[in-house]
């Protein structure tokens, strides 16, 4: 048996949510520019709704049930994530704004990277950026070993350097200094299990 989906419709015939495709595919189907998109639960799609198209677009479903878990990550706050294709493979990473989802960095694509490596610069970034702008918001990460490795001061990375990867390793380099002066931002592990998809996602599942 189909599990139930509710679909939020931003812009189309009717606004709102609806709770078949075929609902949804009246307000949307030829309809120029529609914004829609399904969610698991009705809680997710009402805060959905409430919110900006563009926060959802190209995202996993679950991204937003955090708003809705009875135990919520702190705010405001800062989320990052990584997306590598393969392992070593093209690495990029990024950070947001949890509450507001707007980026406030993005570095690569890295030729021949790994997913750890860009979770572990993504949140030194984070602490620079926040150094930068006097805040001190709580850091969140989806990635034991990249917090583990910022706890210890040191990138204990397998990754092999390699001449295509020597940016890489010099931000690794340039990271681990930044960790000598700079450990006092508080970093979380984002609990994906009740949150869903990091806010950060890259949506590449």
């Amino acid at each position: 048996m189909d599990r139930q989906k509710y679909y939020v419709v931003w812009k189309g015939r009717q606004r709102g949510i609806f709770t078949s495709w075929l609902e949804c595919e009246l307000q949307v189907k030829g309809y120029i520019g529609a914004r829609f998109k399904s969610f698991e639960t009705q809680a997710e799609a009402e805060a959905a709704l409430e919110g900006e198209y563009f926060h959802f677009a190209g995202k996993p479903s679950t991204l937003g049930k955090w708003r809705t878990a009875k135990l919520k990550p702190s705010l405001p706050s800062l989320c990052v994530d990584a997306a590598c294709s393969g392992s070593p493979g093209s690495l990029e990473y990024q950070g947001v704004e949890t509450e507001k989802g707007n980026r406030i960095f993005h570095a690569g694509p890295y030729a021949d990277g790994t997913n750890n490596v860009g979770e572990f610069l993504a949140i030194v970034r984070a602490m620079e950026y926040q150094a930068k702008n006097n805040t001190h918001w709580p850091i969140y990460s989806d990635s034991e070993n990249a917090i583990t490795w910022v706890r210890a001061g040191k990138c204990n990375t397998k990754l092999a350097h390699l001449a295509s990867n020597t940016m890489l390793f010099k931000l690794i380099s340039r990271a681990e200094q930044t960790l000598k002066v700079s450990q006092t931002f508080k970093v979380l592990k984002w609990n994906t299990e009740a949150w869903g998809e990091n806010p950060a996602d890259f949506g590449r599942k």
